[in-house]
């Protein structure tokens, strides 16, 4: 199943290996909120290598001597790369912790009190540094590529990831929302849910960049306000919407579904039912579990983008992205790449 969603850009311009050491895929936070230098919880920013979020926040509960309910984190960050995260650890009264006992892999970079736990969405978003190997193709229109990339974006598809090995999650989802199916705990549940929600995402992307209108304003368009989760609905196109459009100030949204009615009108609500239509038991389910209706951005443009070639089989790209968008949304449309052998695939994000 996975990246069945068709490219914006012809065929891709080299093949490509990816994470063939977890040094070549770095990411570092970048983070939202400054900690205050006191209060109860204490940050520590961590660079981790071959470790998972989830698997790094027992570790540090299990240093501290604490539970791992009371560790935060701001995302989820690949297993299979060298990543520096913020975690926060609620130690009412207690010392600082000795960090001595932490596994390789884990490493602590700095520690500063805060009065308030590390929460989701407490990133701006995400730097990273990618090494593509083997590669073979244009090298020259891989660097226009790349530079139209910066400029224009690149659809904001939910990455594999997202969707566990093979589609799994997905299929689990379409489990959970059965008369039959088991009741997860409550971990993998959100795991399946925001799968089936992101399925839905990608889908609608999809047949917008099919129909060439991911980026086109039609009439009943939800337009999200850059760098908010606010949407305002347009009856008609006209220049003003255009141009704020072209300046990035606004962005076209596709449906992140939920409880209630889709905010869109006419074109883009039947663009957007007719997804719908196709996986109802998805819909449904996500309505009956509870979620609300929210908007997600069609369109992602990458900062500070930057590419080097390393040598002639390999290339190092740089970029940041915003909180909740995937690089290999930006990969893909530069190489047809897989994944090294050494790295199955696993449930995280990044």
């Amino acid at each position: 199943m996975q990246w069945k969603w068709p490219r914006t850009a012809e065929a891709p311009l080299t093949a490509a290996v990816i994470r063939v050491t977890p040094e070549d895929f770095r990411v570092e936070e970048l983070m939202r909120i400054e900690p205050e230098g006191k209060g109860e919880h204490l940050w520590v920013r961590v660079c981790k290598r071959n470790w998972n979020t989830d698997q790094v926040a027992r570790q540090l509960a299990r240093a501290a001597g604490i539970s791992p309910r009371a560790v935060g984190y701001a995302g989820m960050k690949d297993r299979r790369a060298v990543t520096v995260q913020w975690f926060s650890l609620q130690l009412p009264g207690r010392a600082d912790p000795v960090w001595e006992g932490l596994p390789p892999g884990i490493e602590v970079l700095a520690a500063v009190r805060h009065s308030r736990k590390l929460q989701r969405g407490a990133l701006v978003g995400n730097r990273f540094d990618i090494v593509l190997r083997e590669c073979a193709g244009d090298a020259a229109g891989l660097v226009r590529r790349m530079a139209a990339i910066g400029r224009e974006g690149v659809p904001n598809y939910f990455g594999e990831q997202r969707f566990g090995r093979e589609g799994g999650n997905i299929a689990r989802a379409r489990e959970l929302f059965s008369a039959t199916g088991t009741v997860p705990d409550r971990h993998r549940r959100g795991i399946y849910l925001s799968a089936a929600r992101a399925f839905l995402f990608n889908e609608v992307l999809a047949e917008r960049i099919r129909a060439g209108n991911w980026q086109t304003p039609l009439p009943g368009e939800a337009c999200l306000l850059a760098g908010s989760n606010s949407f305002f609905v347009i009856d008609a196109v006209d220049d003003v919407i255009q141009k704020r459009l072209n300046e990035r100030d606004i962005h076209l949204s596709g449906p992140l579904w939920g409880e209630g009615d889709l905010p869109t009108r006419t074109a883009v609500q039947t663009i957007e039912q007719s997804v719908a239509a196709r996986h109802p038991e998805l819909v449904v389910g996500l309505a009956q579990a509870g979620l609300r209706q929210e908007r997600r951005a069609l369109r992602m443009i990458p900062g500070d983008v930057e590419i080097e070639a390393l040598d002639a089989g390999s290339w190092r790209l740089r970029f940041s992205l915003p909180s909740g968008s995937y690089a290999t949304a930006v990969l893909r449309e530069l190489a047809d790449y897989r994944v090294a052998e050494t790295n199955p695939l696993e449930d995280d994000e990044a």
